[in-house]
Order: structure tokens, then C-alpha cells, then sequence
């Protein structure tokens, strides 16, 4: 068997003589998964633990809640579990599901297809704390939240540690009323922008073209749809977009033509850089053995004489 759910499922079906709802097999899943278990660890510290000791009805103390509390007659217990029960049903009964809503955000489905691809190039980490996979579950976050006009695009998704992405829900301080205006940002003089509409190859934020005037066979330029000069201008989801285009056309170059044994990626910014059309592009060049004399130094040799550098 290929995943810990099929036995789980089988047992639980055993355990229960043959039938067991969706429900049920979905609780012993819960059971173990030591991911829900960790995240609901940090919400009880974070959240009721923290307003109840603040409000001194609990303590913490060697990992444990401790209730601050005279010591209640069994009547007396069973008297307040029971207004508890009350608290929960009229509450439930108010919010219904939106109880639970940080929660729906933060396990919106995502195609799995697409999931696979964002948790692989993030390479088993929390794209923002940086912490292991093996340490904390990874869930796939949008950037720009679905609420606030974000789409399931690989350019808009991230992987997420279960901490990171609750603490980020879907609030951010960028005002999204002028979001879509200025991704739709062109220079009608701009010979990128005309060239836009001609790319064979896109993705929301970003394009491909082909170099007008080639290193080597296949060299390419990838540019942002937005008119921008610098790299250093553009959005955490335009950097994506272009760098899963550069993956993307990597791919294929190797697919297709067997020579090739290396690439130089690079980007000009600004005049003294060498930039010389100002909307911002990146350079995927492949390399073959031998295309120059010595290829020691690589990008180094934009100075002359500056590729050795031992």
C-alpha cells in the first residue's frame, strides 16, 4: 500500500463490522495526523490560552493548563460542564461553519497537480520561515488571497508551514482596489510590450521571446507583462511567474536538443549594466561543449579578463 490511509481505512471498516460512514473514516485519519495535532497545539497556546491567563483563569506550567479554580464538588463540575456545553451550542448555533473558516482558508483545494508542483519547488520548505517539512506540515498558501482577487495560479501559491499560513490568513496592507491596474501596466513605445501579444509561451504575470539577436541557438528572453524596468521592481508573484516560465523552458530546451549541457541566466539593470531595452527581461542561455574556447568564469567575463578568478 501506498500511503498510511488505505490501512487506516481497511481498519476502521474492520473495526466496524464492514460499514463505516466517510465521517468516521475521516476521524481516524485525524487520529493520526500529528500535523492537526501540532497545528491545534499552537492554537491553544496562542489563542484561548493566551486570553485565559491573561484573564488569570488559567496558568501554564511544565507543558500543561492548569484551571485556577477552588475545588469544585462533583456537583459543581458536572454544573459548569454543562453551562460550557450551553456556551458551545449557542455559539454553534450563531456562527455555524464560519467557526471554523481560518481553518477552510488555510486547506482551500488546490488541484492536486498544481499542489505537487508548488511543494516540489519549494524543495520541502516553508517558503517563509524556512523550516523543514519533517518539522512542520506544508500547505499551499495564496499569495494574493482568493477573497481579494488571487488566483489558483502556480505564480500566485506558496508553500506554507501550518504557523506561518495561519498567522498570515488573508490580510495583507496592499491595496488590492488598484492591483489589477497595475499588472496591466504598458508602454505603447515599448518594443516588449508590442511584442507581448506575439509570445507562443505565458503564463498571468510573464512571457517568453525568443532573442532577436541570439547568443545561441535557443536563447530566450523572459519578461514580465507588466512594464517595469528592474527585476528589483517587480512583485513576489511576478518573480515567480517568470522563474516557473524559465523551469518550464529549461525543460524543453533539454528536451529537445541533446547538445545542450549548461545555461547562463542573467539580467541587466540598469544603463551601466548594460541594459538597453528598459523593460525588465531575463536571459536563459543555453550552453553547449566547446561553444567557446574556455568557458571558465562564466557570467564573470562581462568584465574582460575577469573570468579567472583563482
Amino acid at each position: 500500500m501506498q500511503h498510511i490511509y488505505q490501512p487506516v481505512m481497511i481498519k476502521t471498516l474492520l473495526e466496524s463490522k464492514n460499514v463505516a460512514s466517510v465521517e468516521k473514516i475521516a476521524k481516524s485519519f485525524l487520529e493520526r495526523d500529528r500535523s492537526q495535532i501540532d497545528y491545534y497545539k499552537e492554537i491553544t497556546k496562542n489563542m484561548p490560552g493566551k486570553v485565559l491567563r491573561k484573564n488569570k483563569v488559567v496558568r501554564y506550567q511544565d507543558n500543561k493548563f492548569i484551571l485556577d479554580s477552588p475545588d469544585f464538588s462533583e456537583d459543581e463540575r458536572e454544573k459548569l460542564i454543562e453551562i460550557c456545553n450551553e456556551k458551545i451550542r449557542q455559539y454553534e448555533e450563531k456562527y455555524g461553519k464560519k467557526i471554523w473558516i481560518h481553518r477552510a482558508r488555510a486547506s482551500r483545494i488546490v488541484p492536486g497537480s498544481i499542489r505537487y508542483t508548488v511543494l516540489q519547488r519549494a524543495k520541502g520548505r516553508c517558503e517563509l520561515c524556512g523550516i523543514s517539512s519533517d518539522e512542520k506540515f506544508l500547505e499551499v498558501d495564496h499569495i494574493i488571497p482568493i477573497n481579494k482577487g488571487g488566483k489558483t495560479t502556480l505564480e500566485n501559491l506558496q508553500a506554507l508551514c501550518y504557523t506561518c499560513n495561519a498567522q498570515k490568513q488573508d490580510r495583507d496592507d496592499t491595496d488590492f482596489r488598484t492591483l489589477h491596474s497595475i499588472y496591466d501596466k504598458r508602454d505603447i513605445e515599448c518594443i516588449f510590450c508590442k511584442l507581448e501579444k506575439l509570445s507562443k509561451i505565458s503564463n498571468t504575470l510573464a512571457f517568453v521571446l525568443e532573442d532577436k539577436f541570439p547568443i545561441t541557438k535557443g536563447h530566450l528572453l523572459i519578461c514580465p507583462r507588466r512594464h517595469t524596468s528592474s527585476f528589483f521592481e517587480l512583485g513576489a508573484s511576478e518573480k515567480k511567474a517568470c522563474l516557473n516560465l524559465i523551469d518550464e523552458m529549461k525543460t524543453k530546451i533539454l528536451e529537445n536538443d541533446k547538445t545542450v549541457t549548461g545555461f547562463n541566466l542573467g539580467v541587466n539593470i540598469g544603463e551601466d549594466a548594460g541594459q538597453t531595452v528598459f523593460h525588465c527581461h531575463i536571459h536563459l542561455i543555453p550552453r553547449r561543449k566547446r561553444d567557446v574556447p574556455n568557458p571558465e568564469g562564466g557570467i564573470r567575463n562581462i568584465f574582460p579578463g575577469k573570468g579567472k578568478w583563482k
